[in-house]
């Protein structure tokens, strides 16, 4: 009975595939899959052999009490578990939007510009720098058109083709988000429950290995624009829709440092995440000259940025409260994965890395290696079928979830509204994407094996279990 519950899952499991990649909805096709995979586990107990059943320790569907308890563990406990990760994003999304409300994020942008003159690769090098810092606190679509409006236009006027301009832009943005604090909060949680091992917390990961992912991807996108850039043909087809000067009021220099205020504390002293955003957000939009009225103006505008925030991130926030359900029920179904696949699947993590490597194209189109996709059920038989620390199990998804579906799919929300917005072609974008993703990835994954692998890294899971 095992056997044929594990073909009937795996089927399921590229249905999943199938369906995240035709781009429909996640946060239905997620609860649709929790739904089935709870059956399955709970039929493949009454079936299944007393050694299989006693092997793997199944007895969560055991009688009418145990079935109750695993459906209400799956599609109750679960979501409500993730309770800290949505009020991160939701803090996040509305400190975004403090920074665009004043100005920051745009004069930021604009200064570099200045410092980068008439030289177009220059100006690449320093705004791709620039963007990456604002998205270790910014995040979500929101913010990253609000900033596109910007940078776009102002790398076109400078007759740099729009496909490598967009694909430069994309590039950085994706860069930042690997040591995002929401972002990590997000990817975390596939890995941990709450709280379970604080020792891996944004400072940790940042330190060892966060900031190198991110610098990678940002020399690699910087060096590869200036290669398209070098066998393209210049374009000024642009240069007038830059935004006037005089349009946009400079915020104080002083206030340039406030976007990674947040990220700093976390990572130099553990701080609160969501402390971080309310003392940076707040001090923008006072040094800003935002709240000059009276107390209920004060508040308005406050809950108002906080409204567009949360409607920024609506779509992931709705993701979110059903992805909880299908990593429970993941491991609930893990065993009968392992029955077909644990004999075959790499349990060295160099052999893992390269093989990762090789398939990192399944990052694309919200396939089976993104965490943002169906990454969830590999994830799932992954972490049983080998002994792999924690970090390294967390950077070995995060590459083909940031910086291939993230940074190089057109799935993405805001790289799909850049094609619309730049009039550049899906195969155009990806003929520039995919590359740098095997290159940047390629570099990351070395970077995983040395820095997080058994050469470094498994020395925290061992204190861990200690």
């Amino acid at each position: 009975m095992e056997y044929i519950i594990s073909i009937i899952l795996l089927l399921t499991f590229f249905g999943l595939a199938w369906y995240c990649i035709s781009g429909n909805n996640l946060m239905i096709g997620f609860l649709i899959i929790s739904i089935i995979w709870a059956v399955l586990s709970f039929a493949g107990t009454l079936g299944s052999s007393p050694a299989f059943l006693e092997e793997n320790k199944i007895l969560q569907f055991a009688g009418m009490k145990g079935v109750m308890d695993a459906l209400n563990t799956i599609f109750q406990k679960a979501p409500e578990d993730w309770g800290s990760t949505l009020v991160n994003v939701c803090w996040g999304a509305w400190f975004g939007r403090v920074l665009m409300e004043t100005g920051i994020a745009s004069t930021l942008i604009r200064k570099t510009v200045e410092l980068g003159g008439d030289k177009p690769m220059i100006t690449i090098a320093l705004l791709n720098i620039v963007t990456a810092i604002i998205f270790t606190a910014m995040m979500g679509a929101g913010p990253v058109i609000a900033i596109g409006v910007i940078v776009l236009p102002i790398l076109m006027s400078l007759g740099i083709p729009k496909a490598i301009a967009m694909f430069s832009f994309m590039g950085s943005v994706c860069a930042g988000i690997y040591i995002n604090p929401v972002i990590f909060a997000q990817c975390r949680a596939f890995f941990i429950e709450k709280d379970a091992v604080p020792e891996f917390n944004l400072g940790w990961y940042a330190s060892k290995w966060g900031f190198v992912a991110m610098i990678i991807l940002l020399v690699t996108t910087t060096v590869l624009s200036g290669v398209y850039l070098a066998k393209s043909k210049t374009s000024h087809a642009w240069a007038a829709t830059v935004r006037k000067s005089t349009q946009t009021k400079d915020a104080p220099f002083y206030t340039l440092i406030l976007p990674i205020v947040p990220v700093a504390l976390k990572i130099a002293l553990n701080f609160s995440v969501i402390a971080g955003f309310v003392i940076a957000g707040f001090l923008a939009l006072f040094l800003c000259g935002k709240m000059k009225g009276n107390f209920k103006e004060n508040c308005q505008l406050v809950n108002k940025l906080f409204y567009d925030g949360v409607v920024d991130t609506a779509p992931l926030v709705g993701f979110l409260l059903t992805l909880p359900m299908f990593n429970k029920v993941a491991a609930y179904a893990a065993p009968y994965f392992k029955v077909l696949l644990g004999g075959i699947f790499p349990k060295n993590e160099l052999v893992l890395c390269v093989v990762f490597t090789v398939l990192l194209f399944m990052g694309l189109f919200r396939g089976p290696l993104t965490l943002f996709g169906c990454g969830a059920a590999t994830l799932g038989v992954v972490m049983r079928v080998g002994d792999f620390s924690l970090p390294f199990l967390y950077a070995l998804f995060a590459i083909p979830t940031i910086t291939v579906n993230i940074g190089s799919c057109i799935t993405q929300s805001w790289v799909a509204w850049g094609l619309a917005y730049t009039k550049v072609e899906s195969k155009d974008f990806l003929k520039l994407s995919i590359p740098n993703a095997y290159i940047a990835g390629i570099l990351q994954y070395v970077a995983v094996f040395i820095l997080l692998g058994s050469l470094g890294g498994n020395w925290l899971m061992s204190a861990i279990l200690k």
